[in-house]
């Protein structure tokens, strides 16, 4: 890699950890809100793919604050590693666990990036990640790392937001991410309102880089198919998952 590469890679990373940062306390409450109380039912949606054992161990990338970790626990019973690169995000995610002798027996939290898992290939049963391929440099990369650690057969659901096809959706939800998420987000907190500022840029780029056909083959070049994708809530969110096939993804 290149120093360039490393340079660019590294301030990624350092915004996405300074957006978080001041955000873990409301980040629960205010992501419902923001979303009109969508969100918990998208996790539900991407938690339902996974259909896990309870005698399964899951991973769940970017976990933040454990309510993906929690969902699975509570739905199948099994055992849950949650990874993520925010240090003050997994702060609530542990108070959440510690709370609760059921998380606490079956959620295990750890701090990483999922370009580099520091896990064995095939270590998991299944894989889930949420809102993550906006805040990585080689989203394709990415998906073979996080494919990696799962072994044939299992499953890896995804839930992130998006960018609705109907025409006339788009311009409401253009003009809510452009508008109302900034102003809604600034009734909490500074942070809040950035992150709304923030989201209204990175949604749409993301997606005119990399548009959904796109990142349903990037996941089948992975080695994760078939690949089902369901537009949530008139296509401002998508819950993809699939299954990690045999034999090793393609290589880059």
């Amino acid at each position: 890699m290149t120093d360039r590469a490393t340079t660019f890679e590294s301030e990624r990373k350092r915004h996405a950890l300074e957006l978080f940062a001041g955000l873990p306390r409301h980040y629960d409450r205010v992501g419902a809100v923001l979303s009109f109380g969508q969100d918990p039912r998208w996790r539900q949606t991407m938690v339902a793919a996974v259909d896990a054992g309870s005698d399964e161990r899951v991973l769940d990338v970017a976990t933040g604050t454990g309510l993906v970790a929690q969902e699975l626990v509570r739905r199948y019973g099994c055992s849950v590693v949650g990874l993520d690169q925010s240090a003050a995000m997994l702060e609530v995610a542990r108070a959440r666990v510690a709370a609760d002798p059921a998380l606490a027996q079956r959620v295990s939290l750890t701090v990483g990036e999922a370009e580099r898992l520091p896990f064995d290939d095939g270590a998991f049963d299944h894989l889930t990640f949420t809102y993550l391929l906006r805040y990585v440099d080689d989203p394709a990369a990415t998906l073979r790392e996080l494919a990696r650690v799962v072994r044939p057969g299992g499953r890896v659901a995804s839930l992130e937001f998006a960018v609705p096809a109907a025409t006339l959706w788009r311009a409401l939800w253009r003009f809510y991410v452009r508008a109302g998420l900034p102003a809604l987000g600034g009734l909490v907190s500074r942070e809040w309102r950035e992150t709304g500022r923030f989201l209204a840029r990175s949604i749409p780029e993301f997606y005119a880089r990399h548009p959904r056909e796109e990142v349903a083959r990037l996941w089948s070049e992975a080695g994760i198919d078939p690949v089902h994708v369901r537009p949530m809530s008139l296509g401002g969110g998508v819950v993809m998952w699939g299954t990690r096939a045999d034999g090793r993804a393609e290589s880059a």
